[in-house]
Formats: C-alpha cells, structure tokens, sequence
C-alpha cells in the first residue's frame, strides 16, 4: 500500500505583493512549485509516488481574500483543501482499489472487471466496433454517520441512485469505449466515514480505481483520454470557500460541486444557493477556487 499525503500552506499571491505566514511551518518563505495540468498517459502511473505537495495562492480576485473576514473553524485558507490522504491497493480482491480521505471523509474505491459487456450494449450491426462500458455504484456504510444510517434495500433512495449516476457519467466522460474493447468496469464507492464531500472524493478516487484497473486491458491505444477529479466549494459567512466539511456544508449559504478534468475542461457543475440567490462575481469565484483545488488533486492522482 502506499500513502500519498498533502500539506497545503498559504504561499506568494499574484494578486497580493505581501507574504502571509506559513500555517503549517511558520516560515514566510513561499514555494516555487506551481501545480500545471500534467500530461498523462495510463501507462505513466508510477507504481509508488509518496509526495508532499504546497501551493502558491492562486491568481483570483483578490475580492475572494479580503472577504475573508473570520477564520474558517479548522483554521483553512478560503483556497485550502482539507489533508488528502490515498491509499492504492487498499484491498486484494478487487481488479484495483484506493482508499481516499479527505480530512475526515473515508471512501472505499474499488474496480471490478468483467470480460464481457451488458447486452443492451451490443450492436445489432454487423462488423460494428464493440463499445465497452463503465458504470459505479454508491453507498454509505451504516456506521458512516453519527446516526446509523439503514443499509440500502431493494430500493435505493434517491439520494444514493443520483450520486452513483453521478460518479459513472463523470468517469464515463474521459472513456474511449472502442478502446475498452468488450469489457465492463464497475466502481463501487462505499463511504466509511462521512464529513462532507463523500461525492467529490468518490469521483476522484474512482478515477484512480479506473485508471490501475485499464492497465490490465490489452489496447492499441489509450483507453482513458485525460483524467477527472472533483470537488466542493460553497459560501460560508459570505466567504466563497474550497472543499466544504460538514460544518461549513450545513450552514453555507450557497453549495456546489465542480467536476472537471486533467486538461481543465469542466464535465459537470451542480449548484444551489440554499437561501439567497448570488451573483455572477460569486460564481467565478467559486469556480476559481474550484480549479485551483482540481488541479492539486491531479497531481496527486499520478
């Protein structure tokens, strides 16, 4: 198993000429390495790649900063993500696993592969390419949350079945499936710790499950086309934030989930102002923050 882990500080601003402290060090020395979209290919994947990564502040409006007003309650940046934590090969049966937390949210990614494809898949043409497939599966273990939460039955709530749909058409974006060639994969993201963000972190581990599991697949070419990762900004306390835990998640006044590839291109936005509604300004904040928190997750997706 190895563990990726990541220290996030606030660094140099291009917007802001003064330095502020390094949370995590004390030291006003900024880092020089600058997250850039990397290019990826899935036999690049090293086999082992522990790392501490920090971050230079990103370019946004310096509106975002100033609004800063009050600490957040674990005393993050507004652009700071929780720690991430990744754990590949977490278990042995599976096709390819990772464990994924993201502070206190745990989530078990795992990837099945059958060698065959749905019928509903198969084309009635003759001589046409065979399209493979993938789809996901989501749940929260009882013991997830601070009050049991009943296992799923026969019938999925809607919560459950929207998020897996989810997690499938953000992975299924970046999929050539005539490279996939006749075969299915099946993400299953089982949350073990529940604190905010289990959808977000599903979908960038799933990724990650993906990816160990297509090295297994023989393919002219490269059967994922970029990579894809996601997660939560909102506001709180008029402050547009990065990576929402479930005590900035209760109480924001607007919550949205950005998922978006390698590349920087966006697969899906979902966003809701839980009371008031905001402004275009608020927006491109949020999504600022939201890219800037996606490309570190990127990096450590390799």
């Amino acid at each position: 198993m190895e563990a990726i882990g990541i220290a996030l500080a606030e660094c140099q601003s291009t917007e802001e000429p003064d330095l502020m402290p390094n949370e995590c060090s004390g030291s006003r020395k900024p880092s020089s390495k600058v997250f850039e979209p990397p290019q990826w290919f899935p036999n690049r994947f090293p086999a082992t790649f522990p790392v501490f990564i920090r971050c230079v502040r990103p370019a946004v409006p310096y509106f975002l900063f100033a609004a800063a007003t009050m600490p957040r309650h674990d005393n993050r940046a507004p652009e700071q993500l929780r720690p991430i934590r990744i754990q590949r090969d977490f278990t042995k049966n599976a096709a390819a696993s990772v464990l994924i937390e993201a502070g206190a949210t745990m989530v078990l990614c795992t990837a099945s592969l059958e060698r065959s494809i749905p019928a509903w898949r198969k084309s009635k043409t003759v001589g046409a390419a065979v399209l493979g497939w993938v789809t996901a599966e989501y749940s929260m273990l009882p013991g997830s949350t601070s009050t049991r939460k009943p296992r799923d039955g026969l019938k999925v709530d809607g919560r459950t079945t929207e998020i897996q749909r989810l997690i499938g058409r953000s992975l299924r974006a970046v999929v050539d499936f005539e490279a996939l060639g006749e075969h299915t994969i099946t993400i299953d993201c089982d949350v073990l710790q529940a604190d905010g963000g289990t959808r977000t972190a599903s979908i960038t581990g799933g990724f990650m499950a993906l990816a160990e599991a297509v090295k297994q697949i023989s393919s002219a070419r490269p059967i994922l086309l970029d990579t894809v990762a996601a997660v939560s900004v909102g506001v709180v306390e008029g402050c547009p934030v990065l990576d929402l835990d479930y005590h900035e998640d209760h109480r924001a006044e607007v919550d949205m989930n950005v998922i978006m590839t390698g590349s920087g291109k966006f697969i899906e936005i979902q966003g809701t102002a839980e009371g008031a509604p905001f402004d275009l300004e608020t927006l491109n904040a949020m999504l600022d923050l939201a890219k800037t928190g996606i490309r570190q997750l990127t990096a450590l997706q390799h």
